[in-house]
């Protein structure tokens, strides 16, 4: 059946149009316009997107904020006897150990974390990987020792590991002197502001990357939006990476989504069933926000207040509950957010709307330019 299978959802994008750094103005980018009823596209700039929205409407955005989850450090060279040499060597605690990386994915307690190590096939139970090193300024005192230790404790059956992490003082202080942030691995440009892979609402720590529709937004411009009589609705889901792992099997239905953590408050719910009430719509910036209310759905067109894991699959056969339009950006083909894209607007039409996009340059991914589909 045509739209089930991953290959229905690939398109041709030349390497070039694959945004690698983000525009200096952030409500700047350009804007396509898709109605899903015809397949009409319009060309128009983000800040235009004011025109669209309609008094009584609510937006709907996810407020989670991205850590600096890439950690990179070294592992723990062992003796000959096979037991970790934990003590400074050639003056150096981590003297012979090999490069490591690990990313932090989910929160599990205070210390542990579920999370996706390189070299994966090195990195073995029992394994310790350091990360930075007290000492004097030269990290060579015979004392030195470093800032945060990891210790391999699981295996997950995806390849994951559950690490357990060591470390004296405040652990969001630790992770923001030692982490980066965890850019999908299409950007190769070292971003130069942190926070530009924040959007301006950003509040509660725990994604992995960012809800990257929300980019676009400046203060002044949503101002605007509840100028005009919009109301703003924030939900939190904190994103992980299996939003982005390819899909590796070619029957659609047989691919696994990875839960992700997510709440709406009462203030939440409210606001969007009152929307639907009133007969006005809700409009999702990003996908994330677009799982997170369809996750809480109840009912169509009502929605409860809650938090707990989803691992909601939306492809095209999906009857939407709660969304009546979305913002969201480019997506790699053959991705589980093409998918949603198209379950939402045709599969057909949103293929078409990309052939278009790639025609008329405009910017992909996670830093590129932005679709509203109504």
């Amino acid at each position: 059946m045509t739209g089930l299978r991953t290959s229905d959802y690939f398109y041709d994008l030349p390497q070039e149009l694959i945004a690698q750094d983000p525009l200096a103005d952030r409500s700047s980018s350009r804007l396509l316009v898709l109605d899903r009823k015809t397949g009409k596209v319009e060309h128009r700039h983000f800040t235009d997107i004011v025109e669209y929205l309609e008094p009584g409407d609510t937006l709907v955005l996810n407020d989670t904020k991205v850590i600096p989850a890439r950690l990179l450090g070294l592992r723990v060279p062992r003796k000959s006897d096979g037991s970790l040499e934990l003590t400074p060597r050639g003056g150096k605690f981590h003297e012979g150990g090999s490069e490591a990386e690990i990313l932090l994915l989910k929160r599990l307690s205070e210390d542990r974390w579920e999370t996706i190590v390189r070299p994966g096939k090195k990195l073995r139970t029992g394994d310790v990987v350091v990360f930075g090193e007290q000492g004097d300024s030269t990290g060579t005192a015979p004392d030195a020792k470093p800032i945060l230790t990891a210790t391999i404790e699981e295996i997950l059956p995806d390849g994951n590991r559950i690490v357990r992490f060591t470390f004296d003082g405040i652990w969001e202080e630790v992770l923001n002197e030692l982490g980066e942030m965890p850019l999908p691995p299409y950007i190769t440009h070292k971003l130069q502001d942190k926070d530009r892979y924040q959007t301006v609402y950003a509040r509660y720590e725990g994604s992995a990357a960012a809800p990257t529709a929300g980019l676009h937004f400046t203060k002044e411009l949503l101002r605007k939006v509840q100028e005009k009589g919009v109301n703003l609705a924030y939900v939190t889901l904190h994103v992980g990476l299996g939003t982005f792992r390819p899909v590796k099997v070619e029957n659609v239905k047989e691919h696994q989504m990875h839960s992700e953590w997510y709440q709406v408050t009462e203030e939440t719910a409210r606001l969007i069933n009152e929307t639907h009430e009133k007969g006005h719509r809700v409009i999702c910036v990003g996908t994330t926000s677009c799982r997170t209310i369809e996750s809480a759905a109840v009912k169509p067109r009502e929605i409860a207040a809650g938090s707990g894991d989803t691992s909601i699959f939306i492809y095209p056969g999906y009857e939407f509950k709660i969304m009546d339009g979305l913002i969201t950006n480019f997506h790699l083909p053959e991705s589980t957010l093409i998918m949603l894209v198209s379950a939402f607007a045709g599969r057909e039409k949103v293929l078409s709307a990309y052939e278009e996009a790639v025609r008329e340059r405009y910017r992909f991914f996670s830093f590129g330019d932005a679709m509203l589909i109504l």
